[in-house]
């Protein structure tokens, strides 16, 4: 008897529909005589407009937050009738929503009071989506005739204090998985957990950042020790690349860890880029599918997949980045000026996303977040100060309206030739490449383009796929 864990995302809990159809699949697989974990996100759009309505309230506006409470309680409310019909269960489901509610709107109350939303009463706020959204198919499937219950993740992943993006706990996670969910579980119960949130040791509740769902159905069924992870989407796997920009774009029958990880971090929306990480250990086959298309097999993620020389299997974009360069003739030779840079974009709260550095060790590059780059620039500046005084660095600055592309295939790895086609490729377009950099894994390439380019740079490297295919 397998145990299957199933994470169904935003879209896939967007309404009485879809939930239907989420509760089909589960019951179809607990005909099978596995034992089913399902993992769910709020319905899609609740987590921004609970954000919101915390931020409202912290400027003192009572009117437009309780308006937008609301109006999301009337909507959670219109799935319960139409999912509910047993008058009873409909009744008590209602009761339920109504309380969480209650509580989201004493909760809003205290930050009208304070003025003010910590890091920390967003992740509160932002938990009542997976909350209520469980409750929901819970309920659907015990009128079904499924013995099901829906558990708050704050009784099982537990995490640091590092609010809106916190790190499980794995060791103290597994504790409580092994206690709460595998009795369950033994006992042909279906538990529907909330994902995207945790609780610290002291049972504050924390978020594992956004689109984290995916990252908690991987941390549970690890946990529980899952023979499949199955991610349930709107689209039926992982594509080629954005069937927006390509008409082309296919869906990829199968992924390594390491491809999907690369396509993940480099702008593939349909994993959170964290989603293998617990996983990878114990070799659990994870697949993408699609909700609304129960039949299409998806794609299947897992340790390695067939290695075909030379091969791109994807290409990725990501949008709203700004390259930041740091420049000076005084710099070669003299330790810690990279060291002290990435120190300074650290304290920023800056991810960096890409790094490209000359052999002469006159420049270096970065890729950062649009939102956090004057941050970062500022702190860079602050922290060289002497050095641009002295005109040891000519100038630390950012060019704006740029993407990062990145082509990913394990065949990649040590086949010569491939970087020489990716450039034939773009030269053939006129595309000029800003910056360069590929991982030690050596399944990607990752270039920096112009946006203007952007459009083209795909399609120029999807093209490749299709020469290999």
């Amino acid at each position: 008897m397998s145990l299957i864990t199933m994470k169904f995302g935003g879209t896939s809990m967007g309404s009485a529909d879809a939930m239907r159809r989420g509760a089909a699949i589960i019951g179809q697989q607990k005909a099978l005589g596995d034992r089913v974990l399902v993992v769910v996100s709020a319905m899609n759009g609740i987590t921004d407009g609970l954000l919101r309505v915390a931020r409202t309230a912290a400027t003192g506006n009572d009117t437009a937050h309780l308006v937008a409470l609301d109006d999301m309680r009337q909507r959670h409310h219109a799935v319960a009738r139409e999912l509910i019909t047993d008058m009873s269960m409909c009744a008590a489901l209602l009761a339920d929503i109504d309380s969480l509610f209650a509580d989201l709107t004493a909760l809003c109350h205290s930050l009208t009071v304070l003025s003010e939303a910590t890091p920390r009463a967003l992740d509160r706020m932002a938990s009542f989506g997976e909350r209520l959204s469980a409750r929901l198919l819970a309920a659907y499937l015990r009128q079904q005739g499924f013995e099901a219950s829906a558990v708050d993740a704050t009784g099982l992943i537990v995490t640091d204090d590092n609010f809106q993006d916190a790190s499980p706990l794995m060791t103290e996670t597994r504790e409580q998985v092994q206690s709460v969910l595998l009795p369950m579980l033994a006992q042909g119960q279906i538990p529907v957990v909330t994902g995207f949130i945790g609780a610290t040791r002291r049972g504050i509740t924390t978020t594992l950042g956004r689109g984290g769902s995916d990252f908690s159905a991987a941390i549970l069924g690890a946990a529980a020790d899952t023979d499949e992870l199955w991610i349930y989407t709107d689209v039926d796997g992982v594509m080629t690349t954005d069937p927006r920009l390509v008409a082309g774009a296919r869906v990829l029958p199968t992924l390594s860890y390491a491809e999907v990880g690369e396509l993940a971090y480099f702008g593939a929306k349909v994993l959170h880029p964290k989603t293998v990480q617990p996983i990878v250990d114990r070799g659990v086959p994870l697949r993408v599918r699609n909700t609304f298309n129960a039949n299409h097999p998806g794609t299947l993620v897992q340790p390695e997949t067939e290695i075909i020389p030379g091969v791109v299997k994807a290409v990725t974009i990501i949008k709203d980045v700004h390259l930041l360069s740091v420049e000076g003739r005084g710099m070669i030779g003299v330790p810690g000026i990279a060291g002290r840079t990435f120190m300074a974009v650290a304290r920023a709260n800056a991810s960096i996303l890409m790094i490209s550095q000359a052999s002469s060790e006159q420049s270096f590059c970065f890729v950062l977040p649009s939102n956090r780059t004057m941050a970062a620039l500022d702190a860079i500046k602050d922290e060289l100060h002497a050095e641009i005084a002295r005109r040891d660095i000519d100038r630390v600055w950012v060019q704006e309206d740029v993407v990062i592309i990145t082509a990913v295939g394990a065949g990649m790895r040590s086949e010569p030739g491939v970087a020489a086609r990716v450039f034939s490729a773009l030269a053939e377009h006129a595309i000029n490449v800003l910056v360069i950099a590929q991982g030690s894994s050596e399944c990607s390439i990752s270039l920096v383009v112009a946006e203007h380019d952007a459009a083209a740079t795909v399609r120029a490297l999807h093209d490749l796929i299709m020469e290999t295919a």
